[in-house]
């Protein structure tokens, strides 16, 4: 059982909606939340992240985006420029 997401919650009881679920286009699972107005935070699952683990970021990332408004997207990240790519 999951607790603890307040935010989450809060969210959804004020009309808002939290998506989770495949994303074809970047081939991962994803977690999004918005309110009537606006996306709050879209986040991608990391790989061996736990499902709840997942849901308890969205739930900071909403607390963030409206305490701070700070919009987190982790699905349209910039590239990273060949100068500084790992190797």
């Amino acid at each position: 059982m999951i607790s603890g997401l307040d935010n989450i919650a809060a969210l959804v009881e004020g009309g808002g909606e939290i998506t989770l679920g495949h994303l074809d286009a970047i081939g991962k699972c994803i977690a999004s939340a918005t309110d009537d107005a606006q996306c709050l935070a879209m986040l991608v699952r990391r790989k061996g992240e736990p499902l709840d683990a997942l849901l308890q970021r969205l739930d900071a990332a909403i607390a963030d985006a409206y305490e701070n408004e700070h919009f987190t997207d982790e699905v349209n990240v910039p590239p990273v420029p060949a100068s500084k790519r790992r190797r």
